[in-house]
């Protein structure tokens, strides 16, 4: 049975993750401390002591997630056994995720990862006023239904410059938008019309992964262009294109194209169990892709690895 390793997005942060991972393994405590030497700032306490409101900041919470993810993957290195590049047939990642998969699979460094995010997030915080953008998830319809109610609305609103778009496909009938507020709204009200189970407006700072996120890309490929990336060893299994990639240059245009583009989630590990993956590893904060995963892959099995005991889980599993 092959195994993939996911990593998580933006959401997932919570005040603490990452820490008795550092009280426990010098392996995750190096992870915090090359970040915040990166950085330039003690990302590490924020992320630990909080407050809340400072860490959920995109420009925050994008490097503290790839932080804690990494740090969860040394500890499962140094002290499980895990070897990357002979234990996974993939890594995969939501949204931000693919940095922390892109640093698993040895194609982007920490450091790099950490200062790539810190941009990305400001960048992506930058693009649109607050206010101004919204996103929401819709349940109880599929990705194709969803994305006709979002151009409905748009159109709708069409002289006002309103734009909506289905933003994540994450699979068992959650589908998420983005885009203007008002839009936004039109389309929860004509999802709700149309049979959509719940239509939830989500606590985010920008609307990710719509083309309001233009200059934002803009600025990633700049960045991009300037970092070393190397060929990552599983192939990352992208969420612009739900395949898998190796090539450096494809996926610098990847992660580019995926800050206008839908997260392909549900495809993407339809993709990976139907290569014959049969185990999913969520590495990092929360547990929120193993619950997709386990919706999208009839009969996978799934394990999430956030503290010292899902390290101790792993290893016995392994042993």
């Amino acid at each position: 049975m092959k195994t993939a390793l996911v990593f998580p997005g933006q959401g997932s942060q919570a005040v603490g993750m990452g820490k008795a991972l550092c009280d426990a393994f010098p392996a995750a405590r190096d992870v915090f401390a090359r970040v915040d030497a990166a950085l330039g700032q003690k990302l590490s306490q924020l992320v630990f002591e909080g407050p809340e409101a400072e860490l959920t900041l995109t420009a925050n919470a994008q490097p503290a997630l790839m932080a804690t993810s990494l740090a969860a993957l040394r500890a499962l290195e140094s002290e499980a056994g895990l070897v990357v590049a002979r234990d996974a047939a993939f890594v995969a990642g939501h949204s931000l995720g693919e940095y922390s998969a892109l640093c698993a699979a040895g194609a982007l460094t920490i450091e790099d990862a950490a200062r790539l995010l810190r941009i990305r997030g400001q960048a992506m915080q930058k693009a649109v006023p607050v206010g101004e953008g919204a996103m929401a998830a819709i349940l109880g319809l599929d990705f194709d239904e969803v994305s006709a109610i979002a151009l409905q609305a748009a159109s709708e609103l069409y002289l006002t410059g309103a734009i909506c778009e289905a933003a994540n496909d994450n699979g068992g009938g959650q589908v998420v938008i983005s885009g203007t507020k008002v839009a936004v709204e039109r389309a929860m009200a004509l999802a709700k019309l149309k049979g959509a189970k719940r239509a939830v407006l989500l606590s985010v700072s920008a609307p990710f992964h719509c083309t309001l996120m233009r200059p934002a890309a803009e600025a990633m490929a700049e960045a991009l262009r300037q970092a070393p990336l190397q060929a990552p060893r599983p192939p990352l299994v992208a969420n612009f294109s739900a395949s898998p990639l190796s090539d450096p240059a494809a996926i610098r245009e990847s992660l580019v194209a995926q800050i206008t583009g839908t997260v392909r989630w549900r495809e993407s590990v339809a993709f990976m169990a139907g290569q014959g993956v049969g185990r999913f590893i969520e590495i990092g904060a929360g547990k929120v892709l193993a619950g997709l995963v386990k919706r999208i892959a009839a009969g996978a099995s799934t394990l999430c690895v956030g503290a010292p005991e899902d390290v101790a889980a792993y290893k016995n599993a392994a042993g």
